[in-house]
């Protein structure tokens, strides 16, 4: 086998890592072709979350819906265990980086997968969408397929807390008049509404959207591929995990847990015996 040459080795390092993102040079760094400098000042958060992901800027309209779908989701109070993960992490002495990846870390398929989850069942429906009056049909077989592959949990409907998630409607009105002024198509709001439907027919319950099922729509609708959900979920929430990690820094306490000492938790093992063994 022919040794490589000094030269050829450089050019295998330099392809080693290849990226169509960032150039940084000396005294330069460029993003998506974007001299650094000229985004600052002008080029909001949300606008360069889209710029990173998708190689250019957003409309104005895009911008505002991804940014609202964000906002929405920046926190759920203590009880979400992302949140308490980061504040218990904080009183065991854990800094602000530790306290924040241990939070990070949870955001799994059951809390903080969800939205992607929904994309997943969202796409299967607007693949065969053409005409909205298949969509009830289209809505039903997509559910089977989704229920067959994942179990019956359908994500993005209903709240183990909220009746009815406040969060939710709202943002579908802000995709409704997105599509109403030509931003989106609308169409991935129709299936968010039109699963609502399915899970009624085929439950006689009425399940509402929750904040999943709305960011899911409204991510859907700016075409971003579902495997994004979750991180563009992790990025907003890690705002709440970041406020409360602090607030907790600032409130001070040592190794508390999930409760209070005084509230005892649940035993269900054997009830005290004495161990028989004879001594050698």
């Amino acid at each position: 086998m022919t040794k490589p040459t000094p030269e050829e080795l450089v050019d295998k390092a330099t392809a080693w890592w290849t990226t169509k993102i960032i150039d940084v040079q000396p005294g330069a760094i460029g993003l998506r072709g974007y001299a650094v400098q000229d985004l600052l000042g002008k080029v909001t958060f949300p606008e360069m979350i889209w710029l990173m992901l998708r190689g250019d800027l957003p409309s104005p309209g895009q911008a505002r819906l991804l940014e609202a779908a964000m906002v929405a989701s920046v926190d759920h109070g203590p009880h979400a265990p992302s949140i308490a993960i980061a504040r218990m992490a904080v009183t065991c002495g854990t800094d602000i980086n530790g306290a924040m990846a241990s939070a990070v870390n949870v955001l799994a398929d059951i809390h903080g997968g969800p939205a992607q989850q929904c994309m997943m069942l969202f796409e299967m429906s607007a693949g065969e969408l053409y005409r909205m009056e298949n969509l009830p049909a289209i809505v039903d077989d997509a559910l089977d397929r989704y229920i067959a592959g994942h179990g019956k949990i359908i994500p993005g409907f209903g709240h183990r807390f909220h009746p009815i998630d406040p969060r939710a409607e709202p943002l579908l009105g802000l995709v409704d008049k997105a599509a109403a002024d030509g931003v989106v198509s609308g169409r991935y709001a129709a299936i968010a509404r039109g699963v609502v439907a399915g899970i009624h027919r085929r439950t006689g319950k009425n399940i509402p959207m929750n904040i999943d099922g709305a960011t899911a729509a409204i991510f859907c609708e700016l075409g971003f591929a579902p495997q994004l959900g979750r991180g563009l979920f992790i990025l907003a929430r890690s705002v709440g995990i970041l406020a409360h990690a602090w607030e907790q820094m600032l409130q001070g306490g040592r190794i508390k847990g999930p409760m209070p000492k005084e509230i005892p938790y649940t035993y269900a093992g054997p009830a005290p015996r004495k161990l028989h063994r004879d001594e050698k």
